[in-house]
């Protein structure tokens, strides 16, 4: 199970600064939605160039013009970019098809979806690398909100998932339990005091695949 680093600052230097000090621990580094919607694509050339050892994920969030955007984020630099899954199947597809022109992979986030398993595998089957079975910050802080039901969700679907929302060092071992083939985390990464400790005690908690 790979480690995807969620980063949700404000401005290009502060997410780089964080990408620093969490990249020896991480696989994949995401700028999330409000840094793009506040720095441009722009910031995606700059995570790329100073780490092309790593996954670089722009999380769109794309709800319509799927080709386009998809487009703009590759061109940057992103191996990987992000469509809701509420999004129409023209606009996933529009996505996935920038993707191949690039040779690059298209994620379908699932926030907001009622049957999240249900639609994981329509999203799959029109060509979404994986897809991000996700509860946004509004949702946890929202009563009633399990993390569990993620997790169920995910593991419902049958086809490759990552699970994004509240994903700790206490709980990311129940995410690779469940089969997850990315355990995303935000906050317990860039709201540590040791941003590189927090990120490397998640790694360790990822147990490796015995030898066979």
């Amino acid at each position: 199970m790979k480690l995807q680093f969620a980063i949700d600052t404000l401005s290009t230097e502060t997410a780089l600064e964080l990408a620093a000090q969490a990249a020896p621990s991480v696989d994949i580094l995401e700028l999330g939605t409000p840094l793009i919607k506040s720095a441009g694509v722009s910031a995606i050339t700059a995570m790329k160039e100073a780490h092309p050892d790593k996954t670089v994920f722009a999380d769109l969030k794309t709800m319509d013009a799927g080709e386009l955007e998809a487009d703009m984020a590759f061109a940057a630099g992103a191996d990987l970019v992000t469509v809701l899954g509420v999004a129409g199947d023209s606009t996933i597809a529009g996505a996935v098809a920038a993707g191949k022109k690039h040779g690059k992979g298209v994620v379908v986030d699932l926030i907001g979806v009622p049957d999240k398993a249900a639609r994981a595998r329509e999203v799959v089957a029109l060509g979404a690398e994986f897809v991000e079975v996700h509860a946004g910050l509004d949702e946890q802080a929202e009563e009633g909100f399990t993390f569990g039901d993620l997790l169920e969700a995910g593991k419902a679907s049958g086809v490759p998932f990552s699970i994004a929302g509240g994903v700790k060092a206490s709980s990311i071992g129940d995410v690779q339990a469940a089969g997850a083939v990315v355990a995303v985390a935000g906050g317990a990464i860039y709201s540590a005091d040791d941003v590189a400790a927090a990120a490397a005690e998640l790694r360790a908690a990822i147990t490796e695949p015995a030898a066979v």
